[in-house]
């Protein structure tokens, strides 16, 4: 499965108290990401009083796939991601610090060098 075996449970279950989603602890990065995704997109929907319904016209996305996706009962794809910012226009994508930092590029990842010690 692409994602791997986490992506077998929804991002809400991969926290330690479920029932504080969108605000609970998350190890997952991946979880974190949606988490933070949904918690974006509920806030401004809450400020702007924007329902579902107007979402979903706007975007093209599913009523249910938005809903789905605030309450962490699913995995959104980018491309729903996507439109969803792009109808909102809001960026949905969470920061590096969003992450807490177990996902920087210069620890994640070996240093490529070239031939004469340069990094690329």
């Amino acid at each position: 499965m692409v994602g791997g075996m986490n992506r077998r449970r929804p991002p809400r279950e991969l926290a330690g108290d479920p029932e504080a989603w969108p605000h609970a602890q998350l190890a997952d990065p991946g979880a974190a990401a949606v988490q933070h995704i949904a918690r974006t997109l509920a806030e401004f929907l809450a400020e702007h009083g924007v329902s579902l319904r107007r979402v979903a016209v706007r975007s093209g996305v599913n009523r249910q796939a938005v809903a789905d996706l605030i309450n962490g009962r699913s995995w959104p794809d980018v491309a729903t991601v996507a439109r969803l910012g792009a109808a909102l226009a809001i960026p949905l994508w969470p920061q590096k610090a969003a992450f807490d930092g177990k996902m920087s590029h210069e620890t994640s990842f070996p240093a490529r060098t070239r031939a004469n010690g340069d990094r690329a």
